[in-house]
């Protein structure tokens, strides 16, 4: 204001000035007509061409006060802007503590343009600014309910994620094996053959995220199928029992975490990318090592540099022994379990970064007390190794290799683990841990980040002379098996769609694999 007022004192100044030259030019120039004689042509020429400067000099003192006067005017303007911007509250009204905490939870909503609720400015009148927080209002309660229709509800006040996958399976085989709708290993020559469908292998699962303990996050996470059986019933087939895989909760500090419940076997981490079956991993029976057995663990991690580290893993494991219950409502325990003991497990895996992407190499080892009848005791042990190599940028090598002995619980010897020398049962009848040796082998092309092409081989070897020597004990213990191989040729097609199975790195996890398009190609002798 006071920039505006000197401008207008400086324009009454110009133009005063500009009055008394001109009045005073004209008195002069009227005096000098009337006193003194009429001049020659050279004094006429003279006052005109000062008159002409004069005239010329008032002209540009009056556009310089017009330069001056659209300055004045432009900052003028943005002093204006200022004042409003000043006055205006930088933000709408803030959501109430339990509907804040609930955003913090849920995805967020974006809201569209012709919706946003318009901020109630402090110099509004009181019954537009009522108007504006009751429209703010409305619109959050509107955001709340959208929520609570598509989220997941929890009993509690932390997230819960509902996940799953439909897998339908159409399969043929050839020969005679020990399952039809997902086979693991060959029964009888390759003759005959059999067609059919299923989709009792479909999966579902809940993730829940708690609250962080002495500085652990707790998550839990549970997984479950359709392959737990057939109901006695017409067409049962068709009808898989719910079965439990996985149900498991986690503590996971910065470096260290700690893994509690059914989980997969961690000494033996990788399984081959397949989805002939989801109800058991690729190649078992047939070099892949697994379980879902409950267990308890604790995994650290050493960083050595920013892309290299040293992970140690170690936990004690239900000592099982691959036995099939002999009750199917009440539950015995098995030779492993008799011993009053758990099994054991360690692994240790080096990771680091080459062509992008990472490198691991790990050794693990097991061990398992087990007291067969009678009172015969057998060490079951085992080591194993697995890795994870990319060769060039788009092709990865990754397997497991393993030697042990009396370890059907966790897949090895084709789950036999141990023999006997003559009829169970009988105190004279040597039982023997059944040694064994296999692993399997995946090569993967990563065409992109939506398609890879998948090609594996699995072998899982008994000692065929102690499976000789205990050929008479077939006839009370049933088909003792000898050699088991087992082979896979796929390619997956992620759709960018995919929202509920995202694209993973390296080994698949089974539990979030997309659905192929096509059946991969299985073949098992």
């Amino acid at each position: 204001m006071k920039q505006r007022n000197a401008f207008l004192d400086r324009v009454g100044q110009f133009n005063r000035i500009g009055v008394l030259v001109l009045a005073g030019s004209v008195s002069a120039w009227s005096q000098t007509l009337v006193a003194s004689p009429p001049p020659a042509n050279d004094g006429v020429s003279t006052a005109v061409h000062d008159l002409q400067q004069q005239v010329n000099e008032l002209r540009a003192a009056v556009a310089e006060i017009r330069s001056e006067a659209a300055q004045y005017r432009a900052e003028t303007a943005a002093l204006r802007r200022e004042l409003q911007a000043m006055r205006t509250p930088p933000a709408p009204a803030q959501m109430t503590p339990a509907a804040s905490s609930y955003a913090s939870a849920a995805p967020t909503v974006s809201t569209p343009p012709e919706i946003s609720p318009r901020p109630a400015v402090p110099s509004d009148p009181l019954p537009d600014r009522v108007a504006a927080l009751e429209e703010t209002t409305q619109l959050l309660n509107n955001k709340l309910d959208d929520q609570y229709q598509t989220k997941v509800e929890s009993a509690s006040k932390y997230r819960v994620r509902l996940s799953g996958i439909v897998l339908l399976n159409l399969f043929s085989n050839r020969g005679q094996t020990d399952n039809t709708d997902f086979p693991v290993y060959a029964t009888g020559p390759n003759q005959g053959g059999n067609f059919g469908a299923t989709l009792r292998q479909s999966e579902i699962g809940l993730e829940a995220f708690g609250p962080t303990f002495a500085g652990a996050k707790i998550s839990a996470n549970l997984q479950a199928d359709f392959a737990g059986g057939f109901p006695n019933t017409w067409n049962g087939v068709d009808s898989g029992v719910f079965r439990l895989r996985i149900a498991r909760m986690r503590m996971d500090w910065e470096k260290t975490s700690i893994v509690i419940g059914q989980d997969d076997l961690f000494v033996s981490p990788l399984s081959p990318t397949s989805f002939a079956s989801l109800a058991v991993p690729a190649l078992t029976y047939a070099g892949n090592l697994w379980a879902w057995t409950p267990q308890v663990r604790v995994e650290h991690r050493f960083d050595l540099s920013n892309d290299n580290r040293i992970t140690v893993q170690g936990g004690i494991l239900d000592n099982l022994t691959g036995e099939f219950p002999s009750d199917p409502y009440f539950r015995s325990a098995g030779p492993g379990e008799q011993t009053s003991q758990p099994a054991f497990g360690f692994r240790t895996a080096w990771t680091n970064n080459f062509l992008g992407r990472p490198i691991t190499i790990g050794a693990a080892g097991y061990y398992s007390r087990q007291n067969w009848p009678v009172n015969q005791h057998n060490d079951g042990w085992a080591g194993m190794t697995d890795w994870e190599i990319p060769i060039v940028p788009r092709l990865i090598w990754s397997g497991e290799f393993y030697r042990g002995r009396a370890v059907g619980g966790i897949g090895g010897g084709i789950s036999q683990s141990v023999v006997f020398d003559g009829i169970p049962g009988k105190p004279s009848t040597p039982v023997n841990g059944l040694d064994s040796i296999g692993g399997w082998s995946q090569l993967k092309f990563k065409f992109n980040s939506r398609l890879e092409f998948n090609a594996a081989f699995g072998l899982d070897n008994p000692t065929s002379a102690e499976v000789r020597a205990a050929l008479p004990s077939q006839i009370y213990v049933g088909q003792l098996l000898t050699q088991n191989r087992g082979g896979l040729v796929n390619f997956i097609f992620r759709p960018r769609s995919n929202l509920l199975f995202p694209p993973s790195t390296g080994t698949c996890s089974h539990f979030r694999c997309p659905v192929p398009t096509t059946r991969p190609i299985n073949s098992m002798s």
